[in-house]
């Protein structure tokens, strides 16, 4: 099973008394988060005993798995199995473990979940890195993400702003509405299996994993991942639990009153954002007060979050530096030792005056007299530039004037204004997105949000067998004439490894291209053009007019390994801008 990042964290999250988000009306309790749904009252008493046939394996720290990951920490042990913080001492890399018998009544399900999981591939999701059955044992290894923080943990230092809570449903309804196009669903969304990175993205753990192992199942799987993701949006914007009881660090709403719109909650919350919230929740109808249609599934709501105004992120503070306060240095104090109580240091000596300037006879004098010689030497000096242009002039002939005037005469082309940016979108036709939620990051004014590259092990051009080409396409809003683009990078060329770019006009924000031949039935506009610098600026001298852009990269630079990226040839675009 193909391995993925090194590091990241997806551990069996013991929750306490938490009510599943997927159950509006009654919360259950299951020790490490355990929860019933549609088809689980009727299997509840088979999985119970089942599992206290299946004792969890006799493990403990420094055991070791397949030669290869050293147990470290018991995160959880309950209901047959147990989760492991471990080392992968091949690759040298903390990963996460969950480990239960063989003969366990879930460990089917929970190898065929892992292995589906793992074919999703989609970075949005905590990865599983392998499962396998072996010794009696089966052991599912996922990453471990040692700089992200659950959302339970960012909640409890208060509400989201409005740009936070955003992103938040964007990502997740984005990233499980992928999900459930390819069959998977999680079933166990809450603010534990929800992680922030530091980057501020956020990514899911335990799709489907994690309620394999504690045997849930539902009959509507898709309007139980929305409507836990609408429980998500309502915390991050109230930090109360949409539910009576109190769960993951939340209080819950008052008993008997119902579900309360989050702006009725707390004041300043976002009007939209609220309505998207009451939309996931109740999504069995549409609420009385406002007669929006309800969201059933992740795809819906993602539609749904799209459709909204673009929340953006607060202005930065600006805090004026403090004025200068005069008369922190005393003359002569230099080097003296501070006053002692009831023993007052020496006096100051009283600054000397300046000399006063020259009032006498010689003074003024003295002062004409250099006047006048600074005159005099102004002007011998003027008048021999000016006869020495004379001379020069007169050698060089008619023809340069004549030239100089044709010059002047040309009409000189109008200045390059900047050009407004409507939208963007990734372009990817062999199917395989980069990162295509982030590429509007990359025309929002802010340069510390990119577009990221996935990391590649041979470079710096693209292997034909693996990509032609990574890019994104503009929308301008309407035809226009392109002069020039600067663009944004985030890695510089090292050893000899560069950025390869080029422009191309396209019929539409998403065009139909091959993926033998990405750009072969697009206008190139210019390049492609090398660069090492972290900002192209380049050049367009055609007079083509286009509506959509292409950005193509064909050569990604050399850079250190990073978190989620270890692979060495990558690149982020952080902010690109077109002039016409």
């Amino acid at each position: 099973m193909a391995e993925r990042s090194t590091a990241a964290v997806d551990v069996a999250d013991d929750d306490g008394d938490k009510p599943s988000a997927a159950d509006a009306e009654k919360a259950t309790t299951d020790g490490a988060g355990t929860e019933k749904t549609a088809r689980e009252d009727t299997d509840a008493t088979r999985n119970e005993s089942a599992a206290a046939k299946a004792s969890p394996p006799e493990l403990h720290s420094g055991h070791k798995l397949a030669r290869r990951y050293r147990l470290e920490e018991c995160v959880t042990r309950l209901d047959g199995f147990s989760s492991w913080r471990a080392v992968d001492e091949k690759l040298r890399r903390a990963v996460g473990v969950h480990v239960l018998p063989a003969d366990h009544s879930r460990a089917r399900p929970v190898l065929a979940a892992a292995r589906s999981a793992a074919l999703l591939g989609d970075p949005r999701f905590v990865q599983v890195l392998d499962a396998v059955e072996e010794n009696d044992l089966v052991y599912v290894v996922h990453e471990w993400l040692p700089d992200a923080t659950e959302l339970a943990a960012v909640l409890a230092g208060g509400p989201l702003e409005a740009h936070e809570a955003y992103q938040l449903v964007s990502q997740v309804s984005q990233a499980m509405a992928a999900a459930h196009r390819e069959g998977l669903a999680h079933l166990r969304l809450n603010p534990g299996s929800v992680l922030r990175t530091e980057s501020g993205q956020y990514r899911i753990r335990g799709l489907a994993v994690m309620a394999a192992l504690r045997g849930i199942s539902a009959d509507k799987p898709q309007r139980s991942d929305t409507e836990a993701i609408g429980a998500l949006l309502y915390a991050a914007l109230t930090q109360r639990w949409p539910y009576e009881t109190d769960a993951y660090g939340l209080a819950g709403l008052p008993k008997g009153v119902g579900l309360i719109a989050p702006d009725q909650v707390r004041a300043g919350v976002h009007r939209g954002l609220s309505d998207l919230a009451m939309r996931a929740l109740v999504n069995d109808g549409a609420t009385a007060s406002r007669q929006e249609p309800p969201c059933t599934t992740p795809e819906e709501l993602a539609k749904a979050v799209s459709a909204m105004p673009r929340i953006r992120p607060p202005e930065p503070a600006f805090t004026p530096p403090e004025a200068f306060q005069p008369g922190g240095y005393r003359p002569g104090a230099y080097g003296q030792p501070p006053n002692r109580p009831g023993h007052p240091g020496p006096v100051a000596p009283a600054p000397v005056p300046p000399p006063p300037p020259l009032q006498s006879r010689t003074g003024k004098a003295l002062k004409w007299a250099v006047s006048a010689l600074l005159i005099a030497a102004l002007g011998l000096g003027s008048w021999q530039l000016a006869d020495t242009l004379l001379k020069e002039e007169s050698r060089s002939g008619g023809s340069d004037h004549s030239e100089q005037k044709d010059k002047d005469d040309k009409p000189k082309p109008p200045p390059s204004k900047p050009l407004a940016i409507e939208d963007a979108a990734e372009y990817y036709p062999d199917g395989t997105p980069q990162n295509a939620d982030t590429a509007p990051l990359t025309h929002d004014g802010d340069t510390s949000t990119v577009w990221r590259t996935s990391g590649f092990l041979d470079g710096p051009e693209f292997a034909p067998s693996v990509k032609k080409g990574v890019g994104i396409v503009y929308d301008l809003g309407e035809e226009r004439r392109i002069s020039g683009a600067e663009i944004g990078l985030r890695y510089p060329g090292t050893s000899g490894t560069y950025t390869e770019i080029a422009l191309y006009a396209t019929d539409s924000l998403s065009p139909s291209g091959s993926s033998g031949d990405p750009v072969g039935g697009f206008t190139r506009l210019l390049g492609p053009t090398k660069t090492t610098d972290t900002t192209a600026k380049l050049k367009v001298t055609g007079e083509e007019k286009t509506r959509y852009v292409l950005v193509w990269l064909t050569a990604l630079p050399e850079s250190p390994p990073e978190q989620y990226y270890e692979k060495p040839y990558k690149q982020a675009i952080t902010e690109v801008k077109f002039t016409g």
